[in-house]
């Protein structure tokens, strides 16, 4: 690594930790600090900045760990592993404690990476949604924004729920969880034969060498909290726990204290077939809600059921990938229902990086997907320095893709397509962020009317230059809604891009003009979208989706997901 930049003004606090410096800051972490118990008189922290969890670690080093052979947990996902922007500088800001983050010193610890010269703020915490004068995130990345840094934030883990997604202001990258193209398989096999898969990495040797009873003790419902299975004779078998209330780690220990062989943890309802794969403390698996529900009839059905679990190890090239998760949260958002988000996905399912720990784990969350995308606006930040965070998020939504590795759209939780509240514009594609051709770009200037300051007429957050459209139609009139969008041309001097537009019957649209010629680089045209609703189209209507795509002679296609709202 080379030495830091010459704009990089931070440094590196261990407080207490350790008089020396050295062995924990370098060429790659160039800054840790912790503002958490921050005295100001004393320009510094009684807390360290060293990872009390793990959690900073592992996605510090998705955004821009170094490359590491042989890299694995416990054998699983054997392989070179690497951060995102594997060569990029790192720089730790410590505001969380316990579980714990205070607003003070969240947004304390955004505005020092501001001052000390960061180019990229990597944000996996977050909260309940709440008004933007509330929110640290959203008035630290206004000034981060303003500053010209790229912000990323996680979305939320609230999901499948609607309107539960949070760090949602416009000028923030709000990120959603995807699963990925890998799984740590664990199948149950029962009595009968009949197997369904499941997720595990706790994988010992040699336990499906034989069948144990299996047991559902509930009979309607067995959550297996603690002391639930007191009383209970579940030694030597595997028992049934359905997911909710307490931990999915924690309910195998509830099994492995009263005796228990083997857990099989069924989803909820709500988490249909996205499964996770945990380091469970005895021999466990992970499956979707249909699947405990079939093993379920079976144990009524069978006086002596049966079953073993079979641990297959690492599995690439899953079909229906990616997917999302049940547990990324879903818009509209409740602050800017004008503005469609999360604005991308990324993976965030069973990922494995650093922890402070060991060398690797592999954990989940959209805290998890959130550096991913910080690693990627790195990449087109050092690619493209004059880009404003506007032009690098455009680049990002722009060039994504909606279908999966079946070339059907991606899936939800219900093995259904995804809506545009759950994948945003897609799943990023970083071999194409670099070369997007248009971008839409908005200065910070511009926010000002949407945020509505003094002596500014107001507008609204649809009139954004955003690379998403959100239309929110009246139903009672009928009424044009039209909006103003500005390109950007960032890629061959001398291109001729031509309208796509795609949206459903139940609404007439248009777009002029039809085509934007360009003669150079940096050039900006502007271009009018136009949305009415039809006679059969009301309030009680559903919210419906399309896409505006600008298509180029070179093949080059710039696509803005559309969705549309009856008001």
């Amino acid at each position: 690594m080379p030495p830091p930049p010459p704009k990089w003004k931070g440094r590196c606090d261990l407080g207490n930790v350790s008089s020396s410096t050295e062995q924990f800051c370098n060429n790659k972490l160039i800054g840790a600090r912790s503002f958490v118990n921050y005295n100001r008189s004393r320009n510094g922290s009684t807390d360290s900045p060293i990872d009390n969890d793990g959690h900073g670690t592992h996605t510090s080093s998705t955004a821009a760990g170094a490359f590491v052979k042989r890299a694995n947990v416990y054998g699983l996902a054997r392989g070179v592993a690497a951060g995102v922007a594997p060569l990029a500088h790192l720089a730790i800001y410590k505001v969380c404690a316990n579980d714990e983050c205070q607003a003070h010193d969240i947004l304390a610890g955004m505005d020092a990476a501001v001052e000390d010269g960061v180019d990229v703020l990597s944000i996996s915490l977050g909260s309940d949604p709440s008004p933007f004068y509330l929110d640290p995130i959203a008035i630290g990345g206004f000034n981060a924004m303003r500053k010209g840094v790229f912000v990323s934030c996680s979305a939320g883990n609230s999901g499948p729920f609607n309107s539960t997604v949070s760090n949602d202001a416009p000028w923030l990258l709000t990120v959603a969880a995807s699963t990925m193209d890998r799984e740590f398989l664990a199948t149950v096999k029962l009595g009968d034969g009949s197997e369904f898969h499941g997720e595990s990495i706790y994988q010992p040797q040699g336990f499906s060498s034989k069948k144990y009873p299996l047991v559902f003790p509930g009979g309607a419902s067995n959550l297996c909290l603690n002391g639930s299975l007191n009383g209970i004779d579940v030694k030597g078998k595997i028992v049934l726990c359905d997911r909710g209330i307490n931990g999915r780690i924690e309910k195998g220990e509830v099994v492995k204290q009263a005796g228990g062989a083997g857990m099989v943890l069924v989803n909820a309802p709500k988490d249909g077939y996205s499964t996770i794969a945990d380091l469970h403390v005895l021999p466990a698996s992970h499956i979707p809600y249909a699947f405990g529900h079939k093993i379920k009839a079976y144990i009524n059905s069978s006086s002596l059921p049966t079953a073993t679990i079979v641990f297959k190890g690492t599995i690439t090239h899953v079909p229906h990938s990616p997917a999302i998760t049940s547990f990324s949260s879903r818009g509209p958002s409740q602050n800017t229902p004008g503005i469609l988000k999360p604005d991308i996905t990324g993976p965030g399912v069973s990922v494995l990086a650093a922890w402070n720990t060991q060398k690797f784990n592999v954990i989940s969350g959209t805290s998890m997907s959130c550096p991913h995308l910080s690693g990627i606006a790195a990449l087109i930040k050092k690619a493209h320095p004059d880009w404003s965070p506007a032009a690098i998020k455009s680049a990002i939504m722009t060039t994504a893709y909606v279908k999966d590795n079946t070339n059907n759209p991606i899936f939800d939780e219900r093995n259904l397509p995804a809506d545009l509240f759950a994948v945003g514009a897609g799943h990023v594609m970083p071999l194409k962020v670099l070369d997007p051709g248009l971008i839409y770009d908005i200065s910070p200037t511009d926010y000002y009317p949407y945020l509505c300051c003094s002596s500014i007429k107001s507008i609204l957050e649809g009139e954004l230059n955003y690379p998403s459209i959100t239309a929110q139609l009246p139903t009672n009139e009928a009424r044009t809604v039209t909006f103003t969008r500005t390109v950007t041309n960032v890629g061959k001097a001398a291109a001729t891009y031509y309208a796509k537009l795609d949206v459903p019957d139940v609404v007439s649209a248009r777009v002029v003009p039809r085509s934007l010629t360009f003669e150079k680089v940096n050039e900006k045209k502007s271009f009018k979208i136009s949305f009415k609703r039809r006679s059969d189209y009301g309030a009680s209507s559903p919210t419906v989706e399309g896409q505006l795509m600008w298509v180029s002679q070179a093949r080059s296609v710039v696509r803005s997901p559309i969705s549309i709202i009856p008001e």
